[in-house]
């Protein structure tokens, strides 16, 4: 069996609010294996990014970890200080973040904002740092990688500032990259690219990921396991075949009906009914049963616990009942 690089245990964190507490990650679980590419899937505000940003120590200010464990190459990460986390974000496991204009400072230039990451953890001196940076833009692709390392924001496309973004993220060539969503607002060709180059990096530099999408489409080009989240739980986890071949959660079965096919454009596209509830006062018992078509008794009174149906297959539904208890 291969070493578990990412340990996720029990994980809850929940933000306060001038209303409450919102219970964002509730008792969240999963491991990542060296070299494998695992998505967490779910809709808006079902904890995913939440989760990331824990394994980072980025949470804001309002956020409460309240339980839970996250062992990174042997390290509980959850006990470190802020300063010797601070020493792995970057360097050891890297974060691409959703919208690259908002983490790209538009006043300083794109080859100098990665070349701080280097000079931080590699000590490099001002010439190879700049050195450094114009292979990394060549390696994610960006024309002229001369002279785009002087360009400003503003003077990138959205591709091309998500590249970027990428090439800040290998800088220090990490075992371990999380992507929360980085096709967001691209175009669908350049959203392809990205996908590309995410595939082809991760195996040529046989690097971990963890996928942060609500796109079940890109999950199947680039994961080997998936974690399906809904309200702030893991409700079904299995290896992307089994999930795409043999759904056992109500939730995924909806997200994947809902899910656009060229294969099958010509049947009426379904949607999952109902909104996603308020975490400030989640529904009691399973907590999708509101919208769920096969909701029974049970479902409202007692909230399913996730169990082994079948190897590295797990799902959180009374629908299956019986089952190794994890």
């Amino acid at each position: 069996m291969t070493e578990d690089l990412l340990s996720v245990n029990n994980l809850c964190v929940h933000f306060k609010t001038i209303d409450g507490m919102v219970r964002a990650v509730d008792d969240v679980t999963f491991q990542i294996k060296k070299g494998q590419a695992v998505g967490l899937v779910g809709e808006s505000g079902s904890g995913k990014t939440a989760t990331a940003l824990t394994i980072l120590h980025l949470l804001p200010k309002a956020a409460r970890v309240l339980g839970g464990s996250i062992w990174f190459q042997g390290k509980d990460t959850l006990r470190l200080a802020d300063e010797q986390m601070r020493m792995i974000r970057g360097k050891e496991i890297s974060m691409v973040f959703q919208d690259p204009m908002s983490f790209i400072n538009p006043v300083l230039k794109t080859g100098d904002q990665v070349a701080e990451v280097l000079r931080f953890h590699a000590g490099m001196k001002k010439d190879a740092a700049r050195k450094r940076v114009i292979e990394l833009f060549k390696l994610v692709q960006i024309p002229a990688a001369e002279e785009a390392v002087d360009y400003y924001s503003h003077q990138l496309s959205g591709g091309m500032r998500q590249r970027v973004m990428i090439a800040a993220a290998l800088a220090c060539n990490p075992v371990m990259i999380i992507a929360d969503e980085p096709t967001t607002a691209l175009d669908v060709t350049v959203q392809a690219q990205i996908i590309d180059l995410i595939k082809k990096l991760k195996e040529e530099l046989h690097m971990s990921l963890l996928l942060i999408t609500h796109d079940l489409g890109i999950v199947a080009e680039l994961c080997d396991q998936v974690c399906v989240m809904y309200a702030g739980k893991i409700v079904e986890a299995a290896g992307i075949y089994t999930l795409y071949k043999d759904p056992k959660h109500p939730y995924t079965q909806g997200l994947l009906r809902s899910n656009l096919s060229v294969a099958k454009a010509s049947r009426i596209l379904e949607t999952i009914g109902g909104m996603a509830p308020n975490l400030l006062d989640p529904p009691t018992g399973c907590r999708f049963h509101p919208r769920c078509r096969y909701a029974m008794k049970v479902c409202p009174d007692k909230e399913p616990p996730l169990i082994t149906i079948d190897e590295h297959h797990q799902v959180a539904c009374w629908l299956h009942p019986s089952g190794e208890t994890k």
